[in-house]
């Protein structure tokens, strides 16, 4: 890990201080919109409006890069960036902050395209595990970070927009001054939807579900704090929950999914969770259950993207896994799209507790067309001989673009071919 550190200093405290930003102005965008009047559907749409740039700069972020190039496509989105940042206060409009929530998605999308794809070049086959690992630990950390900086400010003036607009342009510099040589840019190839609900429908689901999940949790827990009374303090502390418990409970979940029928933990994960929203709903005045209920919240849905990611490697050919990458990033950018304005107008219509009941039916529609899905098939799973790739596939967070994806299924695939190529050298020898 030091010598992924020595390597690759400049892009993680950049993606570092970028997150930073995003956290920041990502929770600000509720809190925000409250004081100037926006609906809870408004900002449920607003909330939305991040997915659809973020899924489509997913799209054709690649093409840019191949076009004219990492530094090229890194500067210029990361000035968009930094110029959306500081014209929220000055456009208080909820039809111009959709606009400008696109930009942002999109342009956020083709930067982690970017740098993803610069940190794999870095990286050599014995450290790209531990490099994915460390990107994905310094995002989750920065997000942490930011809800630290949104307590200790006024969300009704412009400071709060002007400071991640500085982090955002201050990310760049290290990168872009420090990091190694842009290196050559290659998608791989499609993967259809079709062959990817043939080869696990379970996969294809769960990722849509957990689409909706995802943006639910972190575009409309602002938005839920707001409406719960909570204070700015309280606010920032059950907004950080999520992310912490995520960080917690990744490893574990990972480490259990190895050793069990995955399909088990997926259902066993989605109905807990859906159990612990309903907490939420009930009892989710009591601040210290409040924060205990967010710590489980996020901590179960979190590793359940990495999970429903290396279930669905369990149906498909070593040389599918990177090219499924983009079909289930698609799928799941299709739920976050959907599921804002959905627990939105569930919001409108009941208040608060609007956001936990999402949160518990989607969890609850996921365990249940897991424990049909059980019926369907016999699974694959073969406990011991499931390849050993826990520390791959329990770092994806939500965040990931398609090519950290395709980097942990490539690691994926590595590990499982090794891992049968030594079982058939085992009983050749066995045979002899």
């Amino acid at each position: 890990m030091i010598n992924v550190a020595r390597a690759s200093w400049a892009l993680l405290l950049g993606m570092f201080l970028l997150q930073i930003g995003n956290g920041l102005q990502g929770s600000l965008m509720g809190v925000r919109g409250a004081i100037e009047g926006f609906s809870t559907f408004e900002i449920s749409l607003i909330a939305s409006a991040y997915f659809v740039g973020f899924l489509g700069g997913s799209r054709l972020a690649p093409k840019f890069i191949a076009r004219v190039g990492h530094v090229r496509v890194f500067a210029a989105l990361g000035s968009l960036i930094s110029a959306v940042l500081v014209t929220y206060p000055v456009l208080t409009d909820p039809w111009a902050w959709m606009a400008l929530r696109v930009v942002i998605g999109f342009s956020l999308s083709g930067v982690y395209v970017t740098a993803e794809s610069w940190l794999n070049n870095a990286s050599t086959n014995e450290t790209r595990g531990q490099s994915l690992s460390a990107y994905m630990m310094v995002q989750m950390l920065g997000l942490v970070g930011a809800q630290g900086i949104l307590s200790a400010g006024d969300p009704s003036g412009y400071l709060l927009f002007i400071i991640p607009s500085v982090l955002v342009s201050l990310s760049f510099a290290p990168i872009l001054l420090s990091v190694s040589p842009a290196p050559a840019f290659a998608a791989s190839r499609p993967m259809s939807l079709r062959q990817l609900y043939d080869a696990s429908p379970l996969g294809v689901i769960g990722m849509m579900l957990l689409g909706a999940v995802f943006a639910g949790q972190f575009g409309m827990a602002p938005v839920y704090a707001t409406e719960a009374g909570l204070s700015l303090g309280q606010l920032s502390l059950f907004i950080s929950s999520f992310f912490i418990g995520a960080i917690v409970l990744q490893y574990p979940i990972g480490w259990l999914s190895d050793r069990m029928d995955r399909r088990i933990l997926i259902v066993g994960a989605a109905a807990i969770g859906a159990g612990v929203s309903i907490l939420g709903m009930f009892f989710g005045q009591v601040f210290p259950v409040l924060l205990g209920v967010g710590l489980l919240s996020g901590g179960l849905a979190q590793p359940l993207y990495a999970l429903i990611i290396a279930y669905t490697n369990d149906y498909l050919e070593y040389e599918d896994m990177a090219a499924a990458s983009g079909g289930l990033l698609f799928v799941n950018g299709i739920g976050a799209i959907a599921g804002p304005p959905i627990m939105g107008a569930l919001m409108s219509q009941m208040g608060p507790g609007g956001f936990w009941l999402f949160l518990a039916v989607i969890l609850a529609v996921l365990t249940g067309y897991g424990l049909w899905r059980m019926t369907q098939r016999p699974t694959v799973y073969g406990g011991e001989d499931a390849p050993e790739v826990v520390s791959y596939a329990t770092i994806l967070p939500g965040t990931a673009s398609v090519v950290a994806v395709e980097t942990a299924q490539e690691l994926y695939a590595e590990a499982a071919e090794e891992q049968a190529e030594a079982a058939e050298e085992v009983q050749t020898d066995t045979r002899e």
